[in-house]
Order: structure tokens, then C-alpha cells, then sequence
């Protein structure tokens, strides 16, 4: 488990280090360079598989509610969340195959498949649509990228990215403005509507080590026009780099928990 860890560490090391070079050496690839940032931020934060153990605040003005949940992943194409409290939610749970979604839940005992047409509903209620829980890596291929501005922050550097999507591409957003540390940590993430206005914001208030790496471990995602509706996630312990059977990402595995 060691050896593996260590190899993703180095995977992302080294990364890290030729995307820096780049942007030395080579000023005016920014444009190419902000998408491989982007890809680089994406990479890090799912590395080669992980494991993490976290919970998620569902705020309004009127009601809070808090889930806890444990995630897998591997590689950028599967991905397993299932909730395990509340007892009234625990054993929800959803899985991703490549663009493919599909949501468990013992109430009803069925297995439903997400349509591509509600990816970016509501997860449970919260203020993270499905796609976010999927993590979706598609804004590397279905948007263009432009690094707007850079700037020094807490000794380290901060890279503004606006991503807009291609005009083929099966997005609601018009763009969306990100923000990554040069650890590849990223700080925020803006989705703006058709209409260039700011729709909803993603922050990291939280980064600190776990998991044998430095990780983003408290986020929140919010209305602009509403900031007190807020979803908020904090990781609580995460492995990376680890052994995860294939058998973890079937809908076997979805609909009858073996952890």
C-alpha cells in the first residue's frame, strides 16, 4: 500500500514540476498551460484512486441537516459515494462509470440511472449537482482555457483560469472562472449563467494534510444571490494512492455494501 501511495505522490510531483517549468520557460503557451493546470488540479485532487471518509452540511435559513459518507474512486472514470448516516439516509448511495450515473436507495430497493438531462440537478438536496458528485473531469475537454491573471498569495502562487465551453459541448454554463494554487490546490470555482452572471461559487475554506498529501478539506458551495444556502463538505480521513477492487464500482456493489 506504501509503495503505491508513494507512486502517486511522485506521479503528481512530477507533474506538478513540468507544468512550472512551462510556464517559466514559455510565456506565451499560457493558453495551453491553463488547461493543464486544470487537468494537473483534477488529477491531484482524485489521484490515481482514493478513499475518503466525510460529511456533508446542508444549510438553509430555516433547517440544517449533516450526512456522513464514504467515497472511492479510481483513475478519472469511477467513482462510489454511499452514505452511512443518518440511519434514515444510510445505504443511499450513487455510482459513476465513465459519463454513466446511477443513484441506490433501500427505501425503494431499486437501482435508477441518472439521464446526461439531470447531471446537473441537485444531489440529495444539496447545493452539489450530480456532476459534482461525479467528479467530472469533462471541462478538460469540452472547454477552452485562458490563465487571466496570476498573483502571489501566503508564499505561494494563484492561477485565475476562465474555462469557456466549446460551442458543441453539453454544458448549461456559460463559463467558469477557477482558481489553483500552484500546489495544485483548488481555491474556487465560479459557474456563471448564460448571461455572464455569477450563478453559484465553490471555496475551499480548509487545507491541510491528510492522507499522507496537503488536500483541500473543507469546501463550501453556495448561491451567489443566496450565500445563506450553502453546502459544505469536510473530509475527515482520506487514503490516496491505494488498491481498490474493480468489483468496488458495480452495481453489485451499489445496491448490497461488502465494507
Amino acid at each position: 500500500m506504501m509503495h503505491k501511495q508513494n507512486t502517486g505522490l511522485l506521479h503528481s510531483m512530477h507533474k506538478r514540476l513540468l507544468i512550472l517549468l512551462a510556464l517559466l520557460v514559455s510565456p506565451s503557451a499560457h493558453a495551453l498551460d491553463a488547461g493543464e493546470i486544470i487537468k494537473a488540479a483534477i488529477e491531484y485532487w482524485r489521484d490515481t484512486s482514493s478513499y475518503t471518509v466525510m460529511s456533508m452540511t446542508i444549510h438553509r435559513p430555516d433547517w440544517q441537516r449533516t450526512m456522513t459518507m464514504k467515497v472511492w474512486t479510481r483513475g478519472d472514470k469511477e467513482s462510489l459515494v454511499r452514505v452511512i448516516a443518518p440511519a434514515k439516509d444510510a445505504g443511499n448511495g450513487t455510482l459513476m462509470l465513465d459519463k454513466a450515473m446511477w443513484t441506490y436507495s433501500p427505501k425503494i430497493n431499486r437501482i435508477i440511472k441518472i439521464p446526461s438531462s439531470l447531471m446537473s440537478q441537485s444531489w440529495m438536496g444539496s447545493d452539489f449537482s450530480n456532476k459534482d458528485i461525479s467528479q467530472s473531469t469533462e471541462i478538460v475537454n469540452d472547454y477552452t482555457h485562458k490563465l487571466i491573471n496570476t498573483e502571489k498569495s501566503n508564499g505561494h502562487t494563484i492561477y485565475t483560469i476562465e474555462s469557456i465551453p466549446k460551442e458543441d459541448a453539453p454544458v448549461v454554463w456559460g463559463k467558469e472562472i477557477i482558481k489553483v494554487r500552484d500546489d495544485y490546490i483548488m481555491l474556487e470555482h465560479t459557474y456563471y449563467d448564460q448571461e455572464m452572471k455569477p450563478v453559484r461559487r465553490m471555496e475551499t475554506n480548509e487545507i491541510r494534510k491528510i492522507g499522507g498529501k496537503t488536500f483541500a478539506t473543507k469546501e463550501r458551495m453556495y448561491k451567489v444571490d443566496a450565500p445563506d444556502e450553502w453546502t459544505s463538505v469536510e473530509v475527515k480521513e482520506a487514503q490516496f494512492g491505494i488498491n481498490i477492487p474493480k468489483s468496488r464500482f458495480t452495481l453489485s456493489s451499489l445496491r448490497s455494501p461488502r465494507d
